[in-house]
């Protein structure tokens, strides 16, 4: 389910989805396909991701998103093969495994790590040259362990906040250059991400959805995301750009708000739109409460991962 509505047509656009073998990536690429698009399928299983892209009609990349030159190769193929690009779905993702205790694993995390948050900044980099060309979308498929405490993983929480952050901070950016930037937060759905604990979910009550959703959610923000939102993805409720709450601003060394009459932060005067009033007015009095989406939903929704495996989103 979505918050906003309207039909989504994508003829003529070239999507490049990354983790598209299997599970929610592979869920986008048929819906983009379905719906128009040319799908380069991006991947390190070759054998599912073929399969995928010739049930969409489109071409397959072998892609490691650990590796830069490889998101590199996957947008050539784009181009090469349909002329440009136009979306960017950054979907490769794994889970953790290991804690910071006695199990922990450097390698493992390293490879976490790098899918999970280096890809991402990879795809980007890769995919932006073509996007300024035409105007574009990018979604990096991030988490709602992005959005709140992750006790059960703090490492995959860490990553996928970085993701969360990333795509707050490149929203305004990136909009100047005519390139919208998202982030797609969701909940427990039915991946083979979560195949080794999904009974645990189901018997706690936990609602687990379906790839569907997940996918509807994905179409949603490429309809009508706007700069920098992340949208959280929850079962029984409509997705939506999540609100996050402003942290306190600074004051004088008398207490008064400091006033700003522009954001000294940002590199260009195009670019100089503050993420929350508090950069402008600094007050800390405008600090807006925590939502109810973190509030009501307690641990539970978040999708932790306590087992490690090799599936991707």
């Amino acid at each position: 389910m979505s918050a906003r509505g309207g039909a989504v047509e994508f003829s003529g656009k070239v999507a490049l989805v990354t983790g598209a073998a299997n599970g929610i990536g592979a869920g986008v690429a048929r819906r983009l396909a379905a719906a128009g698009a040319s799908v380069v399928v991006a991947d390190v299983d070759d054998e599912r991701g073929k399969a995928v892209a010739d049930e969409v009609g489109g071409v397959f990349a072998h892609c490691d998103v650990r590796d830069p030159r490889h998101s590199e190769a996957a947008v050539a193929v784009a181009v090469e093969r349909f002329g440009g690009l136009d979306i960017a779905v950054l979907n490769a993702g794994i889970a953790t495994g290991f804690t910071l205790g006695d199990d922990f694993d450097p390698e493992r995390y390293r490879t976490v790590m790098g899918i999970n948050l280096d890809g991402v900044v990879y795809g980007v980099h890769a995919a932006l040259p073509e996007l300024k060309k035409r105007g574009g979308h990018i979604v990096a498929t991030a988490s709602m362990a992005g959005l709140m405490a992750m006790p059960m993983d703090p490492v995959y929480g860490a990553n996928k906040a970085a993701v969360v952050g990333l795509v707050r901070g490149l929203g305004p950016v990136l909009a100047a250059d005519g390139v919208t930037v998202n982030a797609v937060c969701p909940s427990f759905a039915d991946t083979a991400i979560i195949t080794g604990f999904k009974s645990t979910l189901e018997s706690a009550g936990m609602p687990v959805m379906s790839v569907d959703d997940v996918v509807d959610a994905f179409v949603a923000v490429l309809r009508d995301g706007q700069p920098g939102e992340c949208w959280f993805v929850q079962a029984g409720r409509p997705s939506a750009p999540f609100t996050f709450p402003n942290p306190p601003g600074p004051r004088t060394a008398t207490g008064e708000r400091v006033r700003l009459g522009h954001d000294p932060i940002a590199t260009d005067a195009k670019t100089a739109e503050p993420e929350t009033a508090d950069v402008k007015t600094a007050d800390v009095k405008t600090a807006e409460p925590e939502t109810a989406d973190v509030k009501t939903t307690g641990d539970k929704t978040t999708d932790s991962n306590t087992t490690a495996t090799p599936e991707e989103h």
